[in-house]
């Protein structure tokens, strides 16, 4: 079954905008809701780095983990992940 990447992010927009625009009342959900806009944030990052890095070789599987470290982290959790591809595991 072959998903349209379009339709996924399609998706990911409209759960992100509606947990900005819509908020949640509780301060447990609210946080919920940021950690899991950083964890999108961090696969669409993956995503960028996985497009764009196809010609110098470099392939981060995007999954939960690797989508929770580049979102969390930040561009230096990013840049981590793609230090220890290319240097420690080849």
């Amino acid at each position: 079954m072959k998903v349209d990447p379009i339709l996924v992010f399609s998706i990911l927009g409209g759960l992100i905008l509606i947990l900005l625009f819509a908020g949640a009342p509780i301060r447990p959900l609210r946080w919920v809701g940021k950690l899991s806009i950083r964890i999108i944030i961090g696969a669409l990052m993956l995503f960028l780095v996985n497009a764009f890095g196809t010609s110098l070789d470099i392939h981060i599987p995007i999954n939960f983990i690797t989508s929770s470290i580049s979102g969390i982290l930040g561009l230096p959790g990013l840049a981590a992940m793609i230090i220890i591809k290319t240097m420690i595991i080849g």
